[in-house]
């Protein structure tokens, strides 16, 4: 989730509908701009004791944030608080109950990426090792309830926490057990846009299926592959989901505005502090009728900060996201962009990827969507067959996009090698969760703490 550094109270204020809409226009690139942002999650915990550290105790996440700046990342702070660092690679930053993320930079290429996520899973590792302190890669904590887990000291939390339980069952779990890689891309223009967000959603239960790796709960199987995806489906439906209306002809930045004022408001960000709006209308802050900050207009920075507090399975800024795998080791972080620059960096990729989802109807897209959280790549796909039969077509569309792109390293190698992972996922028929659930029923003979040891970085 978004870090605020600071708060542009002499930002210009909105004055009409069209400039949120024009928002959307400044973020077209030409394709020899294209970048590549990847961000991923992990756990951090006690190697001693397998404890979630809190923020304040010793060796805990503010001293390992601390820790980070031996390597040059600089504090940010909240409130006299660090909450997040900066640097070349990008912003470390937290989520609620202390996971820790890298946001990394606009890269080139998927070399470049895959050489950040190394450098800074090396430092948090060389720091951890100091504070007694480890990372796992999982899409949801395997052993911890939520009353296991510290809440970070971040303002937008605090209002998220206290919303949560009002428009759903898990939003906390969203917010305090899960984790992600996510994947931002650009777009050339208003249509590029729409073709590459079409085939982001209709493909986004593909890769939840390939990422799956979040089949326990409080130490038991969970019944689910991917339970981070599933907890989506119970958070907030006035914020999550398929959106339909991205399918419909005419579909561009207008739609998405117009559904992104929709979305009810967490906050408002004001002189270092966050005033609670939580399920208000944006609508009505455009005419400076916002109950919480009564007479007051938005800026262009309220309307960057609300865009953020959407979560579809694909979300435009000024850039698209593709929001639907669970958090996973090294090789996984690498291959989830690989997978979706591949698909959408590409034409004729993301042509031959369009012309493989065009006919689903929404209602199979949306039940596509519902079933793959426990059935990962056996979950039935429209016209018959499941994920599982497209897996590797679609990959292989992937790969060819890579190829095309000739984006080599030092030794000649073009990106498609980064897929690897997911091939092997596809040639073994088992996601990640089904391994460790495996595991779990055979020699770990149901000792859940052997998790650590398997899903550590």
């Amino acid at each position: 989730m978004s870090t605020k550094t600071v708060s542009n109270s002499n930002a210009a204020v909105i004055e009409d509908r069209a400039q949120l809409v024009d928002y959307f226009a400044r973020g077209e690139k030409p394709k020899a701009r294209w970048r590549i942002g990847t961000e991923h999650e992990k756990f951090v915990f006690s190697t001693a004791d397998h404890h979630a550290p809190s923020y304040d105790e010793p060796g805990g996440i503010r001293d390992l944030l601390m820790a980070l700046t031996s390597f040059g990342w600089k504090p940010v702070e909240e409130r006299g608080k660090v909450i997040a660092l900066s640097g070349p690679d990008g912003t470390v930053s937290l989520e609620p109950a202390g996971q820790f993320e890298l946001s990394g930079a606009p890269l080139d290429n998927l070399h470049e990426t895959c050489a950040e996520a190394g450098r800074h899973l090396k430092q948090v590792k060389a720091a951890g090792d100091k504070l007694g302190i480890g990372f796992l890669g999982l899409g949801m904590w395997h052993d911890k309830a939520r009353a296991d887990l510290p809440i970070m000291p971040k303002g937008r939390y605090k209002i998220m926490l206290s919303h949560m339980p009002r428009v759903g069952n898990l939003g906390l779990d969203m917010m305090l057990r899960t984790c992600t890689i996510q994947v931002n891309l650009d777009y050339a223009s208003e249509a590029d846009m729409a073709k590459k967000f079409r085939v982001g959603l209709a493909l986004q239960p593909l890769a939840t299926a390939l990422f799956a790796n979040s089949p326990f709960t409080e130490g038991k199987p969970n019944g689910f592959l991917s339970f981070r995806s599933h907890i989506w489906s119970d958070t907030d439906p006035a914020r999550t989901g398929m959106l339909p209306f991205v399918f419909e002809d005419g579909f561009g930045y207008e739609r998405y505005t117009d559904y992104a004022l929709d979305v009810p408001m967490y906050f408002v960000y004001r002189d270092g502090e966050y005033i609670d709006a939580a399920g208000q209308s944006f609508r009505d802050f455009l005419k400076g009728e916002l109950p919480a900050y009564p007479g007051h207009k938005p800026t262009m920075d309220d309307w960057a900060d609300h865009l953020s507090t959407a979560f579809p399975e694909v979300r435009l800024k000024q850039f698209l996201e593709m929001r639907g795998a669970d958090g996973g080791r090294w090789g996984r972080i690498c291959a989830l962009p690989a997978f979706w620059v591949g698909l959408l960096y590409d034409e004729a990729a993301l042509d031959a990827a369009w012309e493989l989802v065009k006919d689903w109807s929404m209602e199979e897209r949306e039940a596509l969507r519902n079933a793959v959280p426990k059935l990962a790549l056996d979950a039935p796909i429209p016209g018959g067959g499941t994920l599982r039969d497209i897996a590797g077509e679609v990959l292989d569309i992937a790969a060819s996009g890579l190829n095309a792109r000739a984006r080599l390293n030092a030794s000649g190698d073009n990106e498609s090698g980064f897929l690897d992972p997911l091939r092997e996922i596809v040639r073994t028929g088992k996601v990640p969760a089904q391994v460790l659930l495996d595991r779990f029923a055979g020699d770990w003979g149901g000792d859940i703490a052997r998790v650590y040891e398997e899903a550590k970085f």
